[in-house]
């Protein structure tokens, strides 16, 4: 770990920088689409921990290097047995909802700065961090999945009825399209959109604002609007199987080639508009 004067800590796809003892920036930088993949889970991971056992943090923030990506979906070009064979967490959870939850728990604030897609995981980080906030002219959410014939599995069926209702969140979790900054904020997808120009600013001054407060306070605080708002262990460990089994089926793996085809997991169109294209599939 590095203070803020020094560089900040390179691993292969997340970049971890102190700002201070007491907040701490998370950067996904795995170009050109900050893809997240089996590899990408035991560097979050080891963050994770860490916000579990310094003593000093109080606020983390996750944000992007890459132009036009928060955190996008997870690798489908990996092999499956990849992600099968990591261990399950200190939860009991399998690894990708394990850290998920424990970042929802951690004794820190977490806050999601949204700038560019936030797709699948990343939709699914994001909801996991306490606080959301987007660029209303450059973020997007979305749950693709069910487009691509796909159970979500990082807990967004728990979440997302809990953040914004279940109507709201069965039109994006089934109508799997891309949902604007602007339109995200109307729905309580996030806390609030502002202007890319504000972005930064408005999140650096809340969280140093926060990490200037007492830990103790701010812990007990959070533990509390958890007891009232988060969803129980049971509700999230069954998408992680589901989802994994939803992937092997033929409709999916149909779909899944044909989003290939059309240039899924490459730089351009596919992924740019990805909630357009999973929607010309059965057309």
């Amino acid at each position: 770990m590095e203070n803020q004067n020094s560089p900040a800590t390179k691993t292969k796809e997340i970049r971890l920088a102190l700002r201070s003892p007491t907040y701490w920036r998370v950067t996904f930088d795995h170009p050109p689409l900050n893809i997240f993949g089996p590899e990408t889970i035991p560097q979050l991971n080891k963050i994770i921990t860490a916000l579990e056992t310094d003593e000093h943090v109080k606020v983390v923030v996750f944000d992007s290097a890459v132009e036009g990506f928060f955190l996008t979906h997870y690798n489908f070009l990996a092999r499956l047995e990849d992600t099968t064979s990591l261990p399950p967490g200190p939860t009991g959870l399998q690894p990708l909802p394990d850290v998920l939850v424990r970042l929802s728990r951690a004794p820190v604030v977490s806050i999601a700065s949204i700038r560019g897609r936030a797709t699948g995981v990343g939709s699914e980080l994001a909801l996991a961090c306490d606080m959301r906030f987007a660029s209303r002219e450059k973020a997007i959410l979305s749950h693709f999945e069910v487009g691509a014939g796909i159970v979500p599995g990082g807990g967004p069926m728990a979440r997302l009825p809990r953040l914004i209702g279940r109507g709201r969140a069965l039109e994006v979790l089934l109508g799997a399209d891309d949902i604007p900054g602007d339109l995200a904020e109307r729905y309580g997808y996030v806390n609030r959109a502002l202007s890319d120009a504000d972005l930064d600013q408005f999140v650096d001054s809340l969280a140093t604002r926060i990490a200037s407060f007492d830990k103790r306070a701010i812990s007990e605080t959070k533990r509390f609007a958890d007891v009232a708002s988060l969803p129980p262990d049971f509700e999230i460990a069954p998408e992680w199987d589901v989802c994994f089994a939803s992937i092997m089926r033929p409709a999916a793996q149909e779909r899944i080639k044909k989003l290939m085809e059309r240039g899924f997991h490459k730089p351009g169109d596919a992924e740019n508009r990805l909630g357009y294209y999973v929607g010309q599939l059965g057309r």
